[in-house]
């Protein structure tokens, strides 16, 4: 069977569905990972409901969904996930950032409550689980894939992922602030000659100044990063709602000109490991 990654929200912020956002798409951040029958989900933005309804028609009945935090542009798509609804469903929910806070159950509920939303969390009818870790914890999940994990510098914490298969490997790490001249080691050690280096790219070095503390990067540290991790391929992402097609597109070509191999994260894009 093959092994892939499929983005289907590539946007950071806030959707952004607009005729000038049609060729990098304006869902929020969600991307699947499959290995070998394993499927396992980053983030639960507006691309999570796309990816329901794709499960839902490939028959799919369990998935592991890992957060990288729980701001809004991230967990706004799960209200909409179809195969929630479906008894015959199980979802196992994973974050590292909210274990002291209550546990990752707590926004998802929250955010199912009156007055936030008609449908309550416990009306669901699938089988789902929420578990708390640690950053830098080792986890397994789906009885095969390893899964390291490093704290994020972001607003009220996050985590970022790295998941090893089969030799194979793929690196999430997406809402984290970088500091100028220091390339983060908690990020150097999990992405170390990763075979696809996911990241939070929302702004160009110009921009970065006016948004410290934001708790977002650029796609130049990522080049950054990338060459000296030995990460084999950079994929920029968490694009900012404010890059329409025409300035993604300048991106795309300032960042191949000095890495070639890097891609720009697309809604629908998707990645072959290995068939």
């Amino acid at each position: 069977m093959a092994c892939w990654v499929k983005f289907w929200g590539v946007r950071g912020s806030i959707p952004c569905p607009s005729p000038s956002h049609v060729v990098y798409g304006g869902n929020t951040s969600c991307v699947e990972v499959h290995f070998d029958g394993r499927h396992i989900i980053l983030d639960a933005g507006t691309g999570l409901r796309g990816l329901g309804a794709s499960l839902n028609e490939r028959g799919v009945n369990s998935a592991t969904l890992l957060m990288t935090h729980t701001h809004w542009d991230h967990i706004i798509g799960f209200p909409f996930f179809a195969p929630a609804y479906r008894p015959t469903f199980s979802l196992d929910v994973l974050a590292g950032h909210v274990a002291e806070n209550g546990g990752i159950r707590r926004p998802f509920l929250s955010q199912m409550s009156d007055p936030m939303f008609p449908v309550p969390l416990d009306a669901l009818m699938a089988t789902i689980s929420f578990k708390d870790f640690r950053p830098k914890d080792p986890l397994v999940i789906e009885d095969a894939v390893t899964v390291h994990t490093a704290p994020l510098k972001h607003p009220n914490g996050a985590v970022g992922y790295r998941l090893d298969y089969e030799g194979m490997s793929v690196c999430y790490v997406t809402d984290t602030e970088h500091t100028p001249g220091r390339l983060d080691p908690d990020v150097l050690e999990l992405i170390a000659g990763t075979d696809l280096f996911i990241y939070d790219t929302s702004y160009t070095e110009e921009e970065f100044p006016a948004r410290v503390g934001w708790g977002h990067s650029t796609w130049e540290e990522g080049v950054r990063l990338c060459e000296a991790s030995g990460a084999k391929r950079l994929v920029l992402f968490h694009h900012d709602p404010d890059h329409d097609d025409t300035i993604m597109e300048r991106i795309e070509d300032q960042v191949r000109g000095v890495l070639p191999s890097a891609l720009v994260a697309r809604d629908g894009m998707e990645v072959t490991l290995r068939l």
